[in-house]
């Protein structure tokens, strides 16, 4: 699915599992990259042989994160980049550009790296976000945590950016991505210590239609006492 040249001009930034027990991010049967992971050992037989390797780095709570350098042409400019310091907030956000409903790694991968490009050319660091997730409930790390990201004007320092990929005003995320989404903030709560009344989205911050009436929907039931979120957290706790 190639961008467009007006959907690139957009690019400015966004306009309840056993966690222990299952990985979330991984690709899906389907998708031409697509590389099983297992607990054990991977035994394959001699004709079992991938193309290539999808690396992929592991948080707690075994949320698995395709590294960046499976999307992205060049690391963050330095130079341009801050320290994150302690987190001590999430915000979710979506990018707000065309509807995003493609499965395949090399669609993802184009659309980051979009994304990537046009926030280098308005001269910040990398990417304004730290993990990003697709519509497979897939997980791709971005800008790298121990960087401050560029997704909350004013509110950036020890502040996790989670985007997900789409336009959330015009589609509705699918199940994978919920999921998803859910078990990603739970770790991340879990790993930072970061409270549920900490977990916000981007129109909770500023005044933007940010992440999206559908996506805003799901985080607002979500993020009850007795949520997703918060069941993903305690199991992690219970584990």
């Amino acid at each position: 699915m190639a961008l467009t040249a007006g959907a690139a001009a957009l690019l400015a930034g966004c306009g309840s599992t056993q966690i222990r027990r299952s990985r979330i991010g991984d690709p899906i049967p389907g998708d031409p990259n697509y590389r099983p992971i297992s607990r054990s050992s991977h035994h394959r037989s001699p004709t079992q042989r991938p193309s290539y390797r999808v690396p992929r780095e592991t948080l707690p709570s075994e949320v698995t994160i395709l590294s960046r350098s499976a999307w992205a042409s060049n690391g963050p400019v330095m130079s341009r980049a801050n320290r994150m310091g302690r987190i001590r907030s999430l915000t979710v956000h979506h990018d707000g550009m065309s509807s995003f409903t493609s499965t395949t790694y090399d669609d993802t991968a184009r659309r980051l790296e979009a994304i990537r490009s046009s926030h280098v050319n308005k001269g910040w660091a990398d990417i304004g976000y730290h993990y990003a997730i697709d519509p497979a409930g897939r997980v791709w790390a971005c800008r790298p945590e121990s960087l401050q990201g560029a997704h909350v004007k004013d509110y950036n320092p020890g502040n996790v950016g989670i985007l997900v990929l789409g336009n959330y005003e015009k589609q509705r995320p699918t199940a994978a991505t919920t999921r998803t989404l859910d078990r990603l903030i739970a770790s991340q709560m879990d790993t930072h210590r970061v409270g549920l009344d900490r977990v916000y989205t981007h129109r909770e911050w500023a005044r933007t239609a940010c992440p999206g009436k559908h996506l805003q929907a799901h985080m607002v039931a979500a993020r009850v006492s007795d949520g997703p979120i918060a069941r993903a957290v305690a199991s992690i706790a219970s584990a």
